[in-house]
C-alpha cells in the first residue's frame, strides 16, 4: 500500500469535530498499471501539495472550509490479497463513506479503483469523465479490471451513461463502442482544442452537461489535461485539455447537476517535478468549493 502516514489533512486544515460534509478519501492503489508506475503514492503526493494552496477560492468569495467540516480521512488499507480482494476491499470502504451522508472525494491510485466506488455508491449514476483515454477495453493483457478498462466495468456495474471529454488515444474497440453504443458520449480533445472550430465544440459540451438528469459522479483521469500540465501521470499524453477547460467543466457540472461524488485518479509523483500533484490538488480544491457553492 501507498504511504500516506503520518496523516496530513487536505489543504493544511485543522481537524474538526462534528458531521463531515466532505470527506477526501485516499485510496492508493496500483496492480495494473501498464506504463509508468507510481500512482500507488499519488493520494499522499496531492495531500502533501495541496498544503500550499491558497484556501480563497472566487466562486466562493471567501476562504475554504468556508464554514464546512472537510475531512482527510484515513486511506483504504489494501495490503496483500488478490486483485478481486483488494477491489471487493475499495467497495466496502466507498460503501462506508456514502453511508457517512458526507460528499466523497476518492484520491487515486489508479484509476481501475473506479468501478470498485460505484459499487459503493447507493445510487445508479452517469459517469461525467475527464480523461485522455477512453477506458472502454473489455480487457488489456488478458485482466478485464484494468485500469484501461475502468469505464466498461462501470458500464457493467450499472452506470446509466459515461460523458468523456479530453479522448485522444484509444483503440478501434473502443472507437466503435464510442460509435454504436448510445450510453457513451465521447467529446474528443482534437475537437475541443481545435484552433478554428474549438469553441462551438466546447459549447456545445457544457451544453451536453447542463442537460444530464439524474445522479452523477465525476472521474477525473488527470491524464486528461495536457501534459504540459501533468508531466508526471501513467500514460502521459500530448494534446489535451488545458487547466481551465477542467475547472469550467467541474464548475460546470457542479452548478447544473446532482453530484453525488468526485475522484481524482493516476498522479505518478516525482519529486523534481511537482507541477502535476500541484494541478491535481487545485482540482480537488476546485471540487471542494463547487460543492459547497452548490449547497448553499
Amino acid at each position: 500500500m501507498g504511504d500516506c502516514s503520518p496523516r496530513l489533512n487536505f489543504l493544511g486544515l485543522p481537524d474538526e469535530d462534528g458531521v463531515a460534509d466532505i470527506i477526501i478519501a485516499p485510496v492508493p492503489y496500483e496492480l495494473t498499471t501498464s506504463y509508468g508506475q507510481g500512482t500507488i503514492d499519488g493520494p499522499k503526493a496531492c495531500i502533501e501539495a495541496s498544503q500550499q494552496v491558497e484556501l480563497y477560492d472566487d466562486l466562493l468569495g471567501e476562504e475554504l472550509p468556508a464554514g464546512k467540516v472537510i475531512k482527510t480521512v484515513d486511506p483504504w488499507d489494501g495490503e496483500g490479497g488478490s486483485l478481486q480482494e483488494q477491489l471487493d476491499g475499495i467497495a466496502k470502504y466507498s460503501t462506508k463513506l456514502y453511508d457517512s451522508g458526507a460528499f466523497p472525494v476518492f484520491l487515486g491510485g489508479e484509476h481501475g479503483i473506479l468501478p470498485a466506488i460505484l459499487r459503493g455508491c447507493p445510487q445508479k449514476v452517469t459517469l461525467i469523465q475527464i480523461d485522455a483515454h477512453a477506458d472502454l477495453r473489455s480487457e488489456l493483457d488478458g485482466d478485464p479490471y484494468s485500469h484501461a478498462c475502468s469505464i466498461s466495468r462501470s458500464l457493467d456495474e450499472g452506470a446509466l451513461a459515461v460523458h468523456q471529454i479530453g479522448v485522444r488515444a484509444y483503440c478501434l474497440e473502443e472507437l466503435e463502442m464510442i460509435k454504436n453504443d448510445d450510453r457513451i458520449h465521447t467529446a474528443f480533445a482534437r475537437d475541443i482544442t481545435n484552433p478554428l472550430e474549438g469553441e462551438l465544440h466546447w459549447s456545445n459540451w457544457l451544453s451536453s452537461i447542463e442537460k444530464i438528469k439524474g445522479p452523477v459522479h465525476l472521474t477525473i483521469d488527470i491524464d486528461g489535461l495536457d501534459g504540459s500540465y501533468v508531466p508526471a501521470t501513467g500514460t502521459p499524453v500530448p494534446g489535451g485539455l488545458s487547466f481551465w477547460h477542467v475547472i469550467h467543466t467541474i464548475e460546470t457540472v457542479f452548478a447544473n447537476c446532482n453530484v453525488l461524488s468526485a475522484d481524482v485518479n493516476e498522479i505518478v509523483p516525482q519529486k523534481e517535478t511537482p507541477l502535476t500533484q500541484f494541478t491535481a490538488a487545485m482540482i480537488v480544491t476546485k471540487i471542494i468549493s463547487a460543492q459547497i457553492a452548490k449547497t448553499r
